[in-house]
Parts: C-alpha cells; sequence; structure tokens
C-alpha cells in the first residue's frame, strides 16, 4: 500500500458512518489482495505472507463487527471464515487462483455495500475530526488540499 493509499484510507475512515467503514474495509482488503499478487510474481515470500496477514485482518475486523441477532450475521461470518482459508491457502502454496477467489468475491461484497452505502444518512463514526477539501486550482493538473477548520481541540472527546 503507497503512502497516498493510506492518507485516502485514513480521509475515508474519518468521515466515514458504519456502512462506509465496511466498504473501505473491503478496499482495503482489496489492496492488500493486489499487493500480496505483485509479492507473489516478484517471488517475494516476505511480502507475500505481510500483505496476507494484512488483508486477513480487515477480514478479521469485518468478522468482528457483525451483529449476530441479525439473520445475515452468520452467513456473512461464513463467508469471511472462507476468505481467511483461501487466503491461508495462497500463503502457504503461493496459490494465486485463491486470491483471485478473495478478489471476485470481496469485489462483489464491496459493490453491495457500496450501494447501500450511498443510501444510509447516518452520522460519521468518528466525531471532531478535521474536514478536507480538495479540488484542482490554480493549474491544469494540480491539486490542492486546505483543512477546514483547524481547531486545537480536534480528535478524541472525553
Amino acid at each position: 500500500m503507497t503512502d497516498e493509499q493510506k492518507q485516502e484510507f485514513t480521509r475515508k475512515i474519518s468521515s466515514a458512518n458504519k456502512t462506509a467503514m465496511i466498504v473501505v474495509l473491503y478496499e482495503m482488503t482489496l489492496t492488500y489482495v493486489q499487493d500480496a499478487k505483485a509479492a507473489l510474481k516478484a517471488c517475494d515470500k516476505e511480502g507475500l505472507h505481510r500483505e496476507i496477514n494484512r488483508a486477513k485482518a480487515c477480514i478479521k475486523e469485518l468478522q468482528n463487527s457483525l451483529n449476530f441477532k441479525n439473520n445475515l450475521a452468520m452467513n456473512y461470518f461464513e463467508i469471511y471464515l472462507y476468505l481467511r482459508r483461501e487466503l491461508s491457502r495462497a500463503d502457504v502454496a503461493g496459490n494465486v487462483t485463491a486470491l483471485d477467489n478473495v478478489c471476485n468475491i470481496v469485489t462483489e461484497l464491496h459493490d453491495t455495500y457500496q450501494k447501500v452505502s450511498e443510501a444510509d444518512i447516518s452520522k460519521p463514526i468518528m466525531e471532531n475530526t478535521q474536514t478536507v477539501y480538495a479540488g484542482l486550482t490554480y493549474g491544469k493538473n494540480s491539486l490542492n488540499e486546505s483543512l477546514a477548520s483547524q481547531k486545537i481541540d480536534r480528535g478524541f472527546r472525553i
């Protein structure tokens, strides 16, 4: 994951509601799996193991966020278990097909939750964060970012 991707995910997380947070976790999982594929192609076993563990951590977070009072939660739990098994198989055997299976399933889940997220108008999970506005200004290809309401008391509130 590049530094730019980390910054983008940080911005998304800071302004995400519960549904959008799931979308971000799916996006992070896909990024880590793509990085694992690149490591596998480069015969980098350490990189493959590291990226697969990061993808597994995202899937584990999705598992931990399930509400088992909902009937669908067990179905998602089983899907997440399968994804973790496929990631383990890719890690041990260097199996690119297992990584492709994970990508296909996570992409389907991502697309579904993206649609649900667009309809979710609940408040962001994190409060008191800086708002970032980005746009093309003063140049054809230059992106300038500015932070709004730069308060000293931003961050966690007790």
